[in-house]
């Protein structure tokens, strides 16, 4: 059986892409943890991501011009890239500060919530309905959550309140995405998402880190190693860049099993690294029925999905437009088609995509359907 050639640079994405999101999760937990390197210091960990992120940006686009800069006017920025960099900004600093109170297996299980917020956060703001079977689901993933949360050895409510709070701040960040850079007509690929975000979530992030961690900076003596928070920071970009690649290569469906599988991996991976990382069969447990809810999610999703297009699309035309896409996937530039039919994570119906990497944050937001191909999050980025 002959193996075409693209299917093995797909997989090698994905091998790629799921090596760098543990391993990005994995360092920080360890640049962060008292017991290990004991950079107890998420804030400043944030933007020294944020300052490389907007300075490799600043070199692509301004120095060697690889893209160009989209049109960005005052009123653009001041309504949807400061707001937006607000709520990144909130959930980079409470999911990282996450790592210094409870294990990365047990952080994973709590990012199941992830749909539950962003479908919460979509009613709220209007851009979605409530509908009793995504309710229950959602009923689903929470009571799963909760069991798994029951099962923990080593439960802290301040890190639980950390990751969950974070997960809110990055859901609304995915609602106000699809609400006010949708409404400007705006797409940002990845690389412009660096160049005008990461310098106005470092900015956001300074005051925090004047009022809570520069006095601790000033009184104890925290080692700083240019190295590892450099190789730290490259490996947070260019986890954002293999995202784009994976999406660029694959469907939906494709990058969601990959993310379930990314799960399972780190949390495996987490119980061997980190002795502290333990998980009891009532963790397991509760996981597994919050990924029963979250996979009734993705199904129900891309099922409204096939709604909108199968009746609207011949055979011909669906046919013809993947393969336009696939043409167009390793574009840096959002393809016009993606960009008319709304620019932000989410379905046709207008929730916002709750399948996202929080690691990589920088990932500009396209609807993700069975035929179109696409990628903004990091909870520690």
């Amino acid at each position: 059986m002959k193996i075409s050639k693209q299917l093995v640079l797909t997989y090698i994405y994905l091998f790629v892409y799921i090596t760098l999101s543990s391993g990005v999760i994995l360092y920080n937990k360890w640049v962060l943890s008292p017991k290990y390197f004991n950079f107890p210091l998420p804030i400043t960990l944030t933007m020294i991501h944020m300052g490389f992120s907007g300075l490799v940006a600043f070199l692509l686009i301004r120095v060697f011009k690889v893209v160009s800069p989209v049109k960005m006017t005052f009123e653009i920025y001041a309504t949807c890239v400061i707001p937006i960099s607000a709520f990144f900004a909130s959930s980079l600093w409470f999911g990282n500060t996450a790592y210094l109170f409870i294990s990365v297996a047990f952080i994973q299980m709590l990012k199941a919530l992830m749909p539950v917020a962003t479908f919460v956060m979509a009613v709220i703001c209007g851009t979605d309905k409530l509908r009793c079977d995504i309710f229950m689901n959602m009923v689903l993933v929470s009571v799963g959550v909760v069991v798994s949360s029951y099962g923990e050895i080593h439960f802290n409510v301040v890190g639980t309140v950390y990751q969950v709070t974070g997960i809110f701040a990055e859901a609304l960040r995915l609602v106000l995405t699809q609400v006010l850079l949708q409404k400007k007509g705006l797409t940002l690929n990845p690389i412009t998402s660096l160049y005008y975000i990461a310098p106005c979530s470092f900015v956001f992030l300074f005051v925090p880190w004047y009022l809570l961690e520069k006095p601790e900076m000033e009184v104890s003596q925290i080692q700083f190693n240019f190295w590892i928070f450099f190789s730290n920071a490259l490996c947070a970009l260019a986890l954002n860049f293999s995202i784009f690649l994976v999406i660029g290569r694959t469907g939906a469906v494709t990058i969601r099993v990959a993310g379930v599988l990314k799960d399972w991996i780190l949390i495996a991976l987490s119980t061997l690294i980190f002795p502290e990382s333990t998980i009891t069969t009532l963790n397991i447990t509760g996981y597994a029925i919050a990924l029963c809810g979250v996979v009734m999610y993705n199904y129900l999703k891309m099922k409204d999905v096939r709604a909108v297009q199968l009746p609207v699309d011949s055979v011909t035309d669906r046919t013809a437009k993947e393969l336009k896409m696939e043409k167009k996937s390793f574009d840096l530039y959002v393809s016009d088609d993606i960009a008319k039919n709304g620019g932000g994570k989410g379905t046709r119906n207008g929730s916002p995509d709750s399948t996202v990497d929080e690691e990589a944050p920088f990932i500009p937001s396209t609807r993700v359907s069975h035929l179109g191909r696409s990628p903004l999050s990091s909870h520690s980025a």
